[in-house]
């Protein structure tokens, strides 16, 4: 464990002048709020090493020496957030080897999926909800997170040949490049959207308001104990308490029996403040803005939706990878701005006609994965 100024000079330095660099995060969402990044493991050749940022250092010799090269990630986007967010860090490019398992067409893309495939090796992952921000490190913890970089070498040498061989590097590239974009772009909660939480749609005005008001309390909550909102109060518990103080006050509320006094006596006052908020002043459900397609552009949508499937079969990928549904359905409509946003080779499958007498797919049932090894795990803001 690096955890000196001195070491993480030297280490630094030898970073900068490695041929490649592999890397990987660590935070403490499960156990505390707001997250920070608690390991950093980074490995370079004949080299694998953890960098504690909880050692009070500037980590700022190793962002430099990182920005000398392509960082060889898996699943990197929630890696990038923690690093842009707390950090301030954004690689100058990565090589993200879930999204070239994905592009090649493997339907299962977690790193013990992808080593196993492609190494023939199966890690020990039973470290992966411990409490990073602990210290010291147990030895089971240590080599839990040292084999998520060891490895990423020789398994980005693999998946790198194999995307060349069947011309598919620069899509990788592409995608690599939006990814490293979308993560370390900030942009501002919404206000007004920040406490919809999954169910917010089934409460009336009254039920909103108090909902609204629930939310704020756990989050003052969280931030004053140091623990995630979910460990407070689960998401359907605050839409539960709301659509029951809609419909009978105070006085009809159960309260979850685990809450101390004080986080009891903080829930009814919230209760009690979104109740009071006047009608005039009470959240409204969000209106749905998007017009009615047109026959012409529903079938437009569909003629999208056979050529990007009739690609994909032919190119033994998730159709979802070329675009989802929602964004077929958003290509569709001639005054949609949804085309800018793909990637030059997404585009390309979707502009070309297919030959004449394809044999055209039927419909399939889309039901994408989730992104392999996304962290943080548990229950999170939808």
């Amino acid at each position: 464990m690096i955890d000196s100024a001195a070491e993480l000079a030297e280490f630094a330095a030898r970073v900068s002048e490695a041929p490649w660099v592999a890397a990987d995060t660590e935070a403490d969402s499960l156990h505390a709020y707001p997250e920070k990044l608690c390991l950093l493991q980074v490995a370079i050749p004949g080299e694998d090493r953890l960098v504690d940022p909880l050692a009070d250092l500037h980590l700022e010799p190793l962002w430099e020496a990182f920005d000398r090269h392509e960082i060889i990630f898996h699943a990197s986007d929630y890696d990038l957030r923690l690093l842009s967010s707390g950090h301030n860090f954004r690689p100058t490019s990565i090589f993200d080897t879930m999204w070239a398992a994905r592009l090649l067409g493997e339907a299962k893309f977690g790193l013990n999926d992808v080593l196993s495939t492609h190494l023939g090796l199966r890690l020990e992952k039973g470290s992966q909800k411990a409490n990073w921000g602990r210290r010291p490190l147990t030895e089971k913890m240590v080599d839990y997170a040292l084999n998520d970089v060891r490895h990423l070498h020789p398994l980005k040498s693999l998946l790198k040949q194999r995307l060349e061989e069947l011309g598919r590097l620069d899509w990788h590239r592409q995608t690599c490049d939006r990814i490293l974009r979308d993560a370390t772009q900030h942009t501002p909660d919404d206000p007004d959207s920040v406490w919809r939480l999954r169910g917010h749609d089934k409460l009336d005005e009254t039920g909103l308001a108090v909902l609204r008001e629930l939310w704020h309390w756990r989050e003052r909550d969280a931030l004053r104990t140091g623990r995630p909102p979910f460990f407070i109060l689960k998401h359907d518990s605050l839409c539960f308490l709301a659509e029951q103080a809609s419909r009978g006050g105070t006085r009809v509320v159960r309260l979850p029996p685990y809450l101390t006094p004080k986080r009891r006596q903080g829930v009814l006052e919230a209760i009690h403040r979104g109740l009071a908020v006047p009608a005039g002043k009470r959240p409204r459900h969000h209106r749905n803005s998007t017009r009615r397609m047109t026959r012409k552009e529903l079938d437009f949508a569909e003629t999208l939706r056979i050529r990007r499937d009739y690609r994909a079969k032919e190119l033994r990928i998730d159709p979802t990878i070329i675009a989802s549904r929602g964004t077929l359905m958003a290509l569709g409509r001639t005054d949609s701005g949804e085309w800018s946003q793909l990637l030059p080779w997404q585009r390309e499958i979707l502009e070309t006609p297919l030959p004449p007498g394809a044999d055209l797919p039927p419909p399939a049932p889309e039901t994408p994965e989730p992104p392999a090894d996304a962290e943080p795990e548990g229950e999170t803001e939808p």
